[in-house]
């Protein structure tokens, strides 16, 4: 008679030893003999770091961005947390997790929540061991993102060189974030082929309003590019500032998808190296 193998219940590390039991089908049990037995590696989780806002809407797209991360990684255990306003908040999401995770900011610049804020909510839970991704921006997938939320609310690049962008962010009293918005400005003006200006709404300046009125009375034609990452109230400050036109901010675009995946894999090696 063929003899039937049975396997005893393997451990949940990467590679473990286990027992195969021979048992015949009179009954007869063969000496185990010890085999080598490969188990997937734990991937760690994504945990998306969200700003939180009271705006419905912004929550409404951060939820579709979740969901479209989890359509391309669906092998993945993707979760949201909020630095405030909004449920989950990020200690709530850490407590309930354990093992290996990434912290990826949905922030599109450093400054304090990226360097103080989301570090110490890591810290303050010892039974995940995670790292925390660098902010979004500045990036070219940001740029490409833009450029599609621009041309998407009707931009075109004119013939002539009157046209300019300006590249309407929230501001921080950071001067670390004050460079990186200036950097994302000026891969947008590679990207677009137009000189691509910064402004503000809530800290720093100058202010979107006042670019865009500068830009007009030198006679330009000033676009609004919403550097944020979900509808709100500072995407309707950018937009109400007086300019032609307006983008929608950069939501659940297909680049903000590959990006956020990017600073993900990025994290992993320090964790678990062959996990993605």
């Amino acid at each position: 008679m063929t003899p039937i193998p049975t396997l005893a219940a393997a451990p949940t590390a990467a590679a473990a030893t286990t027992t195969v039991t021979t048992v015949t089908a009179a009954g007869a049990t063969a000496p185990p003999r010890p085999v080598r037995v490969l188990h997937a590696a734990r991937r760690p989780a994504l945990v998306l770091v969200a700003h939180g806002s009271r705006d419905p809407a912004a929550g409404a797209e951060i939820a579709r961005l979740v969901d479209r991360l989890r359509a391309a990684r669906p092998e993945l255990d993707v979760r949201l947390g909020h630095l405030g306003l909004n449920a989950p908040l990020l200690p709530e999401v850490l407590d309930g997790l354990s093992g290996p995770a990434v912290l990826v900011p949905l922030l599109l610049s450093r400054g304090y929540h990226a360097r103080v804020d989301i570090p110490a909510a890591l810290a303050a839970a010892p039974q995940v061991t995670g790292t925390v991704a660098a902010p979004l921006g500045p990036h070219p997938l940001l740029a490409e993102a833009l450029a599609a939320r621009l041309a998407e609310a009707g931009w075109r690049r004119g013939a002539d060189s009157r046209d300019a962008v300006v590249l309407a962010a929230s501001g921080s009293r950071d001067p670390a974030a004050a460079l990186d918005t200036t950097e994302q400005a000026r891969l947008l003006a590679l990207r677009l082929g137009v000189p691509v200006h910064p402004g503000y709404v809530a800290a720093g300046g100058p202010s979107v309003a006042e670019t865009v009125a500068r830009l007009a009375a030198e006679g330009r034609r000033p676009a609004v590019a919403g550097y944020f990452t979900a509808p709100g109230d500072f995407a309707r400050l950018a937009a109400a500032a007086g300019a032609p036109l307006a983008a929608a901010p950069l939501g659940a675009h297909d680049a903000v998808v590959r990006l956020v995946l990017d600073r993900y894999r990025a994290g992993v090696p320090a964790l678990l190296p062959t996990a993605a």
